[in-house]
């Protein structure tokens, strides 16, 4: 038997398999502590302005880890619910949704508020946040509730999701992936170049 040892592997082929673990274990760090994949998302529209910014990068986290007083059974807390609570300057939680039949990436606009299944929201509704003319819950889109959810909004849009028509109706809480919980300024680009949405 020939206790020779073998040929040291290339300095190149070391050198990439430890990149390649570092990146893992990373990766696997994140996974474990936000409870998520991925643990970050890209920021690809100014929807969120000034908060959030496109070609931000956000570290988000499962809905129920992290939960803020005054969190439903979920985990989320809606602007209406705060009770001094707020995320990126204001109040309520930041979530990422991704509705069924959506066809672009998740949606990550804040909770403004819940309802049930039925509910008239009109009545609770920021007439700012409606169009304009609209009185009564009758002539406002998925109004009464077509089933429980969160009326979201983002920050920098003008009319509720639910109403502009970028949610199919209030947003479940099956439909949200994730919270938004740190913004790290411009290191989305890199994710948006490699998509080609930048």
């Amino acid at each position: 038997m020939d206790d020779t040892p073998g040929p040291d592997l290339p300095i190149y082929v070391r050198d990439f398999l430890q990149t390649v673990a570092a990146v893992v274990l990373v990766g696997l760090l994140l996974f474990g502590a936000t409870g998520v994949w991925p643990p970050m998302v890209a920021v690809e529209s100014p929807s969120m302005e000034p908060h959030m910014t496109k070609g931000d990068l956000v570290v988000v986290t499962d809905a129920e880890r992290f939960a803020g007083p005054a969190a439903d059974e979920y985990g989320v807390v809606t602007s209406d619910a705060s009770e001094g609570y707020s995320r990126f300057a204001e109040p309520g939680d930041v979530v990422v949704y991704d509705a069924p039949g959506n066809r672009g990436s998740p949606i990550i606009h804040r909770a403004r508020f819940r309802v049930s299944d039925g509910e008239n929201w009109y009545d609770r509704a920021d007439p700012n946040h409606v169009p304009a003319g609209v009185d009564s819950c009758a002539e406002l889109v998925n109004c009464p509730a077509p089933h429980d959810g969160y009326i979201t909004l983002g920050d920098n849009n003008e009319m509720y999701d639910q109403v502009s028509g970028i949610a199919s109706g209030p947003v479940r809480a099956e439909w949200v992936v994730a919270k938004a919980q740190i913004r790290v300024p411009y290191l989305g680009y890199i994710r948006l170049l490699l998509a080609g949405k930048a």
